[in-house]
Protein backbone atom coordinates (compact mmCIF):
# COMPACT_ATOMS: atom_id res chain seq x y z
CA UNK A 1 0.00 0.00 0.00
CA UNK A 2 2.97 2.55 -0.13
CA UNK A 3 2.71 5.24 -2.44
CA UNK A 4 5.43 4.96 -5.06
CA UNK A 5 7.80 7.69 -6.30
CA UNK A 6 6.89 6.45 -10.37
CA UNK A 7 2.74 6.60 -9.35
CA UNK A 8 2.15 10.21 -8.07
CA UNK A 9 -0.69 11.69 -6.27
CA UNK A 10 -3.36 11.88 -9.36
CA UNK A 11 -3.28 15.42 -11.38
CA UNK A 12 -6.68 16.60 -10.49
CA UNK A 13 -9.47 16.47 -7.22
CA UNK A 14 -12.10 13.50 -7.38
CA UNK A 15 -10.06 10.63 -9.22
CA UNK A 16 -11.66 7.99 -7.28
CA UNK A 17 -11.13 5.54 -9.39
CA UNK A 18 -7.57 5.61 -9.13
CA UNK A 19 -7.59 6.24 -5.33
CA UNK A 20 -9.50 2.82 -5.67
CA UNK A 21 -7.33 1.09 -7.92
CA UNK A 22 -4.41 1.92 -5.87
CA UNK A 23 -5.43 0.99 -2.45
CA UNK A 24 -8.23 -1.93 -3.14
CA UNK A 25 -11.03 0.39 -1.10
CA UNK A 26 -14.50 0.87 -2.27
CA UNK A 27 -14.84 4.37 -3.70
CA UNK A 28 -18.30 3.87 -1.67
CA UNK A 29 -16.69 4.48 1.32
CA UNK A 30 -14.34 7.23 0.59
CA UNK A 31 -15.16 10.84 1.98
CA UNK A 32 -13.08 12.89 -0.88
CA UNK A 33 -12.25 16.43 -0.14
CA UNK A 34 -10.00 16.68 -2.88
CA UNK A 35 -12.48 17.70 -4.81
CA UNK A 36 -14.09 21.73 -4.50
CA UNK A 37 -17.70 20.66 -5.45
CA UNK A 38 -20.89 21.83 -3.23
CA UNK A 39 -21.58 19.00 -0.82
CA UNK A 40 -24.99 20.07 -1.26
CA UNK A 41 -25.78 18.22 -4.74
CA UNK A 42 -27.47 19.65 -7.72
CA UNK A 43 -30.42 22.17 -7.09
CA UNK A 44 -33.23 20.12 -7.18
CA UNK A 45 -34.17 22.39 -9.54
CA UNK A 46 -31.47 20.80 -11.99
CA UNK A 47 -32.62 17.55 -11.74
CA UNK A 48 -36.29 18.61 -12.86
CA UNK A 49 -35.06 20.47 -15.74
CA UNK A 50 -32.93 17.10 -16.63
CA UNK A 51 -36.14 15.13 -16.39
CA UNK A 52 -38.29 16.87 -18.07
CA UNK A 53 -35.80 17.11 -21.13
CA UNK A 54 -35.66 13.28 -20.96
CA UNK A 55 -39.41 12.84 -20.77
CA UNK A 56 -39.37 13.25 -25.09
CA UNK A 57 -37.65 11.65 -27.50
CA UNK A 58 -37.08 14.90 -29.24
CA UNK A 59 -34.18 16.14 -26.66
CA UNK A 60 -32.05 13.37 -27.99
CA UNK A 61 -33.05 13.07 -31.39
CA UNK A 62 -32.48 17.25 -32.16
CA UNK A 63 -29.02 19.08 -32.72
CA UNK A 64 -28.45 21.56 -29.73
CA UNK A 65 -29.11 25.03 -30.39
CA UNK A 66 -26.14 26.18 -32.16
CA UNK A 67 -26.27 29.64 -31.04
CA UNK A 68 -26.99 28.38 -27.37
CA UNK A 69 -29.23 31.49 -27.22
CA UNK A 70 -31.65 30.16 -24.54
CA UNK A 71 -28.18 29.72 -22.37
CA UNK A 72 -26.48 33.01 -23.37
CA UNK A 73 -29.12 34.84 -22.72
CA UNK A 74 -29.90 32.80 -19.04
CA UNK A 75 -25.92 33.83 -18.43
CA UNK A 76 -26.50 37.53 -19.47
CA UNK A 77 -29.07 38.37 -17.04
CA UNK A 78 -27.69 36.75 -14.45
CA UNK A 79 -24.41 38.42 -14.51
CA UNK A 80 -25.96 41.90 -16.19
CA UNK A 81 -24.33 41.65 -19.75
CA UNK A 82 -25.92 40.85 -23.10
CA UNK A 83 -25.74 37.92 -24.27
CA UNK A 84 -22.92 38.88 -27.23
CA UNK A 85 -20.24 39.40 -24.51
CA UNK A 86 -20.94 35.29 -23.94
CA UNK A 87 -18.78 32.51 -24.87
CA UNK A 88 -19.68 28.99 -23.93
CA UNK A 89 -17.32 25.65 -23.59
CA UNK A 90 -17.35 22.28 -22.19
CA UNK A 91 -14.98 23.43 -19.30
CA UNK A 92 -12.45 26.75 -18.67
CA UNK A 93 -9.54 24.76 -20.79
CA UNK A 94 -10.88 25.42 -24.23
CA UNK A 95 -12.27 28.66 -23.30
CA UNK A 96 -8.86 29.85 -22.45
CA UNK A 97 -7.17 28.14 -25.46
CA UNK A 98 -9.72 30.18 -27.60
CA UNK A 99 -8.95 33.25 -26.34
CA UNK A 100 -4.82 32.64 -26.20
CA UNK A 101 -5.37 31.69 -30.05
CA UNK A 102 -7.65 34.58 -31.11
CA UNK A 103 -5.47 37.14 -29.05
CA UNK A 104 -2.32 35.74 -30.53
CA UNK A 105 -0.91 36.11 -26.92
CA UNK A 106 2.89 35.65 -27.35
CA UNK A 107 4.31 35.65 -23.61
CA UNK A 108 1.89 35.16 -20.60
CA UNK A 109 2.50 35.89 -17.01
CA UNK A 110 1.79 33.22 -14.22
CA UNK A 111 1.57 33.79 -10.50
CA UNK A 112 2.10 30.66 -8.68
CA UNK A 113 1.23 28.75 -7.09
CA UNK A 114 -1.74 28.42 -9.33
CA UNK A 115 -3.66 25.13 -10.69
CA UNK A 116 -1.47 23.06 -13.20
CA UNK A 117 -4.34 23.44 -16.05
CA UNK A 118 -3.04 26.95 -16.50
CA UNK A 119 0.43 25.58 -17.47
CA UNK A 120 -0.73 22.61 -19.62
CA UNK A 121 -3.12 25.17 -21.49
CA UNK A 122 -0.72 27.86 -21.95
CA UNK A 123 1.77 25.20 -23.31
CA UNK A 124 -1.05 23.99 -25.82
CA UNK A 125 -1.44 26.92 -27.65
CA UNK A 126 2.23 27.26 -28.20
CA UNK A 127 2.43 30.69 -25.25
CA UNK A 128 5.67 31.30 -24.04
CA UNK A 129 5.07 31.27 -19.96
CA UNK A 130 6.85 33.19 -17.26
CA UNK A 131 6.26 31.96 -13.82
CA UNK A 132 5.98 35.08 -11.03
CA UNK A 133 6.30 33.79 -7.32
CA UNK A 134 3.70 35.15 -5.38
CA UNK A 135 5.04 36.44 -1.78
CA UNK A 136 3.30 33.07 1.06
CA UNK A 137 4.77 35.63 3.89
CA UNK A 138 2.04 38.10 2.38
CA UNK A 139 -1.02 35.51 1.57
CA UNK A 140 -0.18 34.98 -2.07
CA UNK A 141 -1.80 38.92 -2.30
CA UNK A 142 -1.32 40.19 -5.87
CA UNK A 143 1.07 43.70 -5.80
CA UNK A 144 -0.33 45.78 -8.22
CA UNK A 145 3.42 47.65 -8.56
CA UNK A 146 5.64 43.92 -8.28
CA UNK A 147 3.45 42.20 -11.15
CA UNK A 148 3.66 45.22 -13.76
CA UNK A 149 7.57 45.09 -13.06
CA UNK A 150 7.63 41.34 -13.91
CA UNK A 151 5.21 42.04 -16.91
CA UNK A 152 7.40 44.84 -18.55
CA UNK A 153 10.58 43.17 -17.65
CA UNK A 154 9.81 39.71 -19.15
CA UNK A 155 7.75 41.48 -22.41
CA UNK A 156 4.88 40.17 -21.64
CA UNK A 157 1.83 40.90 -23.06
CA UNK A 158 -0.63 38.81 -20.91
CA UNK A 159 -1.03 37.65 -17.07
CA UNK A 160 -3.22 34.98 -16.18
CA UNK A 161 -4.68 35.38 -12.32
CA UNK A 162 -7.27 33.61 -10.13
CA UNK A 163 -9.90 35.21 -8.16
CA UNK A 164 -10.46 33.79 -5.48
CA UNK A 165 -7.37 32.16 -5.89
CA UNK A 166 -6.37 28.39 -6.46
CA UNK A 167 -5.09 26.62 -4.46
CA UNK A 168 -4.85 29.67 -1.83
CA UNK A 169 -8.57 30.57 -1.85
CA UNK A 170 -7.32 34.15 -0.89
CA UNK A 171 -9.26 36.98 -2.50
CA UNK A 172 -8.84 39.90 -4.01
CA UNK A 173 -10.88 42.28 -3.76
CA UNK A 174 -12.99 44.01 -6.52
CA UNK A 175 -11.15 47.54 -6.15
CA UNK A 176 -7.69 46.13 -6.18
CA UNK A 177 -8.37 43.97 -9.14
CA UNK A 178 -9.99 46.75 -10.78
CA UNK A 179 -6.78 48.99 -10.12
CA UNK A 180 -4.38 46.14 -10.94
CA UNK A 181 -6.37 45.72 -14.99
CA UNK A 182 -6.47 49.93 -15.36
CA UNK A 183 -2.62 49.71 -14.68
CA UNK A 184 -1.58 47.05 -17.23
CA UNK A 185 -4.01 48.27 -19.45
CA UNK A 186 -1.67 51.47 -20.22
CA UNK A 187 1.00 48.75 -21.58
CA UNK A 188 -1.80 46.93 -23.76
CA UNK A 189 -1.43 43.58 -21.37
CA UNK A 190 -4.29 41.31 -21.47
CA UNK A 191 -5.44 40.29 -18.21
CA UNK A 192 -7.07 36.42 -18.25
CA UNK A 193 -9.06 35.95 -15.06
CA UNK A 194 -10.49 32.72 -13.90
CA UNK A 195 -13.44 33.62 -11.52
CA UNK A 196 -14.07 29.22 -11.40
CA UNK A 197 -15.07 29.89 -7.06
CA UNK A 198 -16.67 33.48 -7.42
CA UNK A 199 -19.88 32.34 -6.63
CA UNK A 200 -19.27 32.14 -3.17
CA UNK A 201 -18.47 36.07 -3.05
CA UNK A 202 -19.86 37.46 -6.22
CA UNK A 203 -19.18 40.85 -4.37
CA UNK A 204 -15.44 40.50 -5.93
CA UNK A 205 -16.86 40.01 -9.54
CA UNK A 206 -15.79 41.56 -12.59
CA UNK A 207 -18.26 39.92 -14.86
CA UNK A 208 -19.33 43.51 -16.18
CA UNK A 209 -16.48 45.42 -17.00
CA UNK A 210 -15.10 42.95 -19.76
CA UNK A 211 -17.78 43.84 -21.50
CA UNK A 212 -16.47 47.60 -22.15
CA UNK A 213 -12.89 46.85 -21.10
CA UNK A 214 -10.89 45.22 -24.35
CA UNK A 215 -7.89 44.23 -22.59
CA UNK A 216 -9.84 42.33 -20.08
CA UNK A 217 -11.53 38.52 -20.54
CA UNK A 218 -13.44 36.85 -17.71
CA UNK A 219 -13.96 33.11 -17.07
CA UNK A 220 -16.48 31.70 -15.09
CA UNK A 221 -17.82 28.06 -14.01
CA UNK A 222 -21.36 27.34 -12.98
CA UNK A 223 -20.60 23.11 -12.30
CA UNK A 224 -18.28 23.44 -9.05
CA UNK A 225 -20.49 25.59 -7.23
CA UNK A 226 -24.05 23.78 -8.31
CA UNK A 227 -22.31 20.09 -7.93
CA UNK A 228 -22.50 19.36 -11.40
CA UNK A 229 -19.36 19.10 -12.53
CA UNK A 230 -20.22 15.97 -14.58
CA UNK A 231 -21.81 18.75 -17.25
CA UNK A 232 -18.72 20.53 -17.87
CA UNK A 233 -19.84 23.86 -18.76
CA UNK A 234 -17.94 27.11 -18.53
CA UNK A 235 -18.29 30.47 -19.69
CA UNK A 236 -16.48 34.08 -21.24
CA UNK A 237 -17.03 36.92 -20.65
CA UNK A 238 -15.35 39.74 -22.91
CA UNK A 239 -16.53 42.28 -25.66
CA UNK A 240 -17.96 41.32 -28.58
CA UNK A 241 -15.48 41.69 -31.13
CA UNK A 242 -13.46 39.16 -28.79
CA UNK A 243 -16.20 36.76 -28.27
CA UNK A 244 -16.70 36.60 -31.99
CA UNK A 245 -12.95 35.46 -32.42
CA UNK A 246 -13.54 33.19 -29.31
CA UNK A 247 -16.33 31.45 -30.54
CA UNK A 248 -14.05 30.74 -34.03
CA UNK A 249 -11.83 29.02 -32.41
CA UNK A 250 -14.68 26.56 -30.18
CA UNK A 251 -15.55 23.34 -32.27
CA UNK A 252 -19.89 23.54 -32.47
CA UNK A 253 -21.97 22.27 -30.68
CA UNK A 254 -19.63 22.34 -27.22
CA UNK A 255 -22.14 21.19 -24.69
CA UNK A 256 -25.32 19.30 -24.69
CA UNK A 257 -28.83 20.39 -24.83
CA UNK A 258 -28.84 18.58 -21.38
CA UNK A 259 -26.27 20.47 -19.69
CA UNK A 260 -27.93 23.52 -21.36
CA UNK A 261 -31.07 23.08 -19.74
CA UNK A 262 -29.52 21.95 -16.54
CA UNK A 263 -27.48 25.30 -16.28
CA UNK A 264 -30.09 27.78 -17.05
CA UNK A 265 -32.07 26.21 -14.18
CA UNK A 266 -29.09 26.36 -11.86
CA UNK A 267 -28.60 29.89 -12.68
CA UNK A 268 -31.95 31.08 -11.90
CA UNK A 269 -32.30 29.60 -8.15
CA UNK A 270 -31.23 32.34 -6.03
CA UNK A 271 -32.57 30.16 -2.99
CA UNK A 272 -30.07 27.32 -3.34
CA UNK A 273 -27.23 30.21 -4.26
CA UNK A 274 -28.48 31.76 -0.64
CA UNK A 275 -27.80 28.60 1.01
CA UNK A 276 -25.04 27.55 -0.32
CA UNK A 277 -23.05 30.73 0.81
CA UNK A 278 -24.05 30.92 4.27
CA UNK A 279 -23.57 27.14 4.81
CA UNK A 280 -20.03 27.35 3.13
CA UNK A 281 -19.09 30.42 5.14
CA UNK A 282 -20.47 28.94 8.79
CA UNK A 283 -18.46 25.36 7.81
CA UNK A 284 -15.45 26.88 6.70
CA UNK A 285 -15.12 29.01 9.62
CA UNK A 286 -15.60 25.88 11.85
CA UNK A 287 -13.22 24.12 10.16
CA UNK A 288 -10.63 27.12 10.31
CA UNK A 289 -10.93 26.73 14.33
CA UNK A 290 -10.80 23.62 14.79
CA UNK A 291 -7.31 23.14 12.07
CA UNK A 292 -5.69 25.92 14.27
CA UNK A 293 -6.60 23.91 17.26
CA UNK A 294 -4.28 21.07 15.80
CA UNK A 295 -1.99 23.80 14.62
CA UNK A 296 -2.79 23.22 11.55
CA UNK A 297 -2.35 26.69 9.53
CA UNK A 298 -4.36 27.97 6.58
CA UNK A 299 -5.07 30.83 4.36
CA UNK A 300 -7.84 33.43 4.47
CA UNK A 301 -9.57 31.11 2.04
CA UNK A 302 -12.81 33.05 0.88
CA UNK A 303 -13.92 29.85 -1.54
CA UNK A 304 -14.94 26.21 -0.86
CA UNK A 305 -12.03 25.23 0.44
CA UNK A 306 -8.71 25.06 2.21
CA UNK A 307 -5.09 25.25 1.75
CA UNK A 308 -3.34 23.50 4.69
CA UNK A 309 0.30 24.14 5.91
CA UNK A 310 2.16 21.42 7.86
CA UNK A 311 5.17 22.14 9.60
CA UNK A 312 8.33 21.67 7.41
CA UNK A 313 9.26 17.98 9.28
CA UNK A 314 6.30 16.38 8.82
CA UNK A 315 5.98 13.97 5.26
CA UNK A 316 2.89 15.32 3.95
CA UNK A 317 2.79 12.19 1.36
CA UNK A 318 2.63 10.04 4.23
CA UNK A 319 0.06 11.75 6.00
CA UNK A 320 -1.85 12.16 2.86
CA UNK A 321 -1.55 8.22 2.23
CA UNK A 322 -2.35 7.26 5.67
CA UNK A 323 -5.67 9.36 5.64
CA UNK A 324 -6.98 7.25 2.48
CA UNK A 325 -5.90 3.82 4.29
CA UNK A 326 -6.52 4.52 7.89
CA UNK A 327 -9.22 7.06 7.44
CA UNK A 328 -11.08 6.48 4.23
CA UNK A 329 -10.43 10.64 3.54
CA UNK A 330 -8.82 12.16 0.32
CA UNK A 331 -7.16 14.55 0.82
CA UNK A 332 -5.71 17.31 -2.17
CA UNK A 333 -2.35 16.26 -2.66
CA UNK A 334 -0.72 19.49 -3.91
CA UNK A 335 2.50 18.12 -5.02
CA UNK A 336 1.74 19.15 -9.16
CA UNK A 337 0.90 23.29 -7.90
CA UNK A 338 3.55 24.77 -8.84
CA UNK A 339 5.76 27.18 -6.79
CA UNK A 340 4.01 25.54 -3.73
CA UNK A 341 6.21 24.55 -1.17
CA UNK A 342 5.75 20.84 -0.09
CA UNK A 343 4.47 20.92 3.33
CA UNK A 344 1.22 21.41 2.10
CA UNK A 345 -2.80 19.53 1.20
CA UNK A 346 -5.52 21.40 0.50
CA UNK A 347 -9.41 20.19 1.86
CA UNK A 348 -12.84 20.73 0.24
CA UNK A 349 -15.44 22.43 2.54
CA UNK A 350 -18.15 19.24 3.09
CA UNK A 351 -21.06 18.68 5.35
CA UNK A 352 -20.64 18.86 8.92
CA UNK A 353 -20.31 15.56 9.86
CA UNK A 354 -18.13 14.74 7.21
CA UNK A 355 -16.18 17.67 8.31
CA UNK A 356 -15.72 16.50 11.83
CA UNK A 357 -14.63 12.83 10.81
CA UNK A 358 -12.26 14.61 8.83
CA UNK A 359 -10.99 16.69 12.18
CA UNK A 360 -11.32 13.16 13.87
CA UNK A 361 -9.13 11.62 11.48
CA UNK A 362 -6.44 13.78 11.25
CA UNK A 363 -6.37 14.84 15.34
CA UNK A 364 -5.31 10.47 15.65
CA UNK A 365 -3.29 10.50 12.59
CA UNK A 366 -1.00 13.79 13.38
CA UNK A 367 -0.67 12.50 17.41
CA UNK A 368 1.12 9.21 16.03
CA UNK A 369 3.56 11.61 13.92
CA UNK A 370 4.64 13.14 17.26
Amino acid sequence: MSLLPQNPPPMHGGQLRQITARYGISSELLIDFSANINPAGPPPSVMAAIRRALEGALALARYPDLDLFELKQTIAGSVGVESENIAVANGFAPLLEAALRSLKIERCLLPVPSFSEYRRTLENAGVGITPYRLPQDKGFEYEIDAILKALLDHSCDAILLANPQNPSGVLCDAGRMRRLIDTVAQHSITVLLDEAFIDYCPFASLTRPPAEQPNVIVFRSVTKFFAIPGLRVAYAISTSRHIRAMDRSIAPWPITSFASEAVCAALQDGAYAEESRHANEQRRVWLEQELARLKIATYASSANFLLLRFPAALDVSLLWERMIVEEQIVLRSCANFEGLAAEHLRIAVRSEPENERLIRGLERLLSSFE
